[in-house]
């Protein structure tokens, strides 16, 4: 039964990450206290939560004590444990629930699910052992993608096959993180996603699509709005309504797609978080995908999801960290969001940029004498 959560009260959140520190502050913007489980002693959420309950995501009596500080639970990335999420379920108000979270935390239920729907994903097959190879090569054939169906994010837990003798090569490497999926290579003209928010109470509400880039397997940029064909754009909204309504979506979803040279429009991944894709909305849009999922979890109406202007969002890596800070003269045109992540680590997002302009071109622009001026 859905409940209105209103501002005063507290939000408990399962992760303490850089998406758990934008739904804090975009708690706190609202009125709401918030309560953050996380393992580790020092996380980006750190001096933003009210309350900070260091441990174990399988801890149950930690998970018993942000149900207890909490009139609402929501999680910031989605491989929680099972048992704390059934828990959670059971003894605390959680509208999201954990079926959702069981489907998109392994990925041969998740394509399954999508296809049920009748939306488009790549041919894909199971392989559980070395057994496995070669039925699954001669069904889906070469290139093929090779991806851990638990786990793995920006490129980790996956491969690229060309043949037999690879797939068995890489197959013995993987299957150590248990069941694979092989999933046919699709060539395609451009990557997009588009996030998705169904309140407790029922309605719906797509944010513009965004043209992905990705540079060594990790997004770099997200542009706003999408370099794409009308058409597309609007089967996008459609395959993100159907996906909403057929898997009974409480909450945001981020879905990531393929555009084919045909003009397909195939489905990637799922994740039911905030996500990355959608950073740009918290200054392109009139309303920020963080505060549109507290709306949503809490019974509120939701938000308008009107683009503002031409936006661009920038990934910070860690290896980027110390130019990005070094000449500012660039905040006159972009904004800064930096993570509060202790250790910049290669490869490691540590924060974004975002700039806007009148035209996509325009806020690209504005990002390129960024970097001139680092030269």
């Amino acid at each position: 039964m859905s409940k209105v959560i209103r501002p005063g009260s507290t939000i408990g959140i399962i992760g303490g990450g850089q998406l758990g520190r934008m739904l804090c502050i975009a708690a706190k913007q609202m009125g709401y206290k918030t309560a953050v489980l996380e393992p580790a002693s020092s996380s980006p959420c750190e001096g933003l939560a009210d309350v900070l309950i260091q441990a174990r995501y399988d801890d149950k009596e930690a998970a018993r004590e942000l149900a207890a500080v909490s009139d609402v639970i929501t999680y910031e990335f989605e491989n929680i444990d099972a048992e704390t999420a059934a828990l959670l379920t059971e003894e605390a108000y959680f509208p999201q629930g954990f079926k959702l979270l069981q489907t998109t935390q392994h990925r041969i239920r998740e394509k399954d699910s999508v296809s049920s729907l009748g939306v488009e994903v790549a041919p894909y097959q199971s392989i559980k052992n070395l057994n496995d190879c070669q039925a699954a090569a001669k069904d889906i054939g070469f290139p093929a993608v090779l991806k851990t169906c638990r786990g793995g994010y920006d490129g980790k837990g996956q491969a690229v096959v060309h043949d037999e003798a690879e797939l068995l090569k890489e197959a013995k490497r993987l299957l150590e993180s248990g069941e694979l999926v092989l999933e046919g290579f699709i060539p395609f003209k451009c990557e997009i996603s588009i996030i998705v928010t169904r309140s407790t109470l029922g309605e719906v509400k797509t944010f513009p699509v965004s043209e992905n880039i990705h540079v060594n397997s990790i997004l770099h940029q997200s542009i706003v709005p999408a370099r794409v064909e009308t058409e597309w754009l609007k089967k996008a909204r459609e395959i993100a309504e159907t996906i909403a309504d057929g898997l009974s979506l409480t909450g945001i979803l981020a879905i990531e797609m393929f555009v084919t040279n045909e003009g397909e429009v195939i489905v990637n991944e799922l994740a039911p978080r905030p996500h990355n894709s959608g950073h740009y909305t918290i200054e392109g849009c009139f309303t920020s995908q963080f505060e549109q999922h507290i709306r949503a979890i809490c019974g509120l109406p939701l938000g308008s999801t009107h683009l503002l202007g031409a936006t661009v969002m920038e990934n910070i890596l860690g290896q980027h960290l110390e130019e990005v800070i070094s000449e500012l003269d660039y905040l006159s045109e972009a904004k800064l969001h930096l993570y509060g992540k202790k250790e910049a680590k290669e490869n490691r997002k540590m924060g974004h940029i975002t700039a806007m302009g009148d035209t996509v071109e325009d806020a690209l622009e504005k990002l390129k004498r960024r970097v001139k001026r680092m030269c």
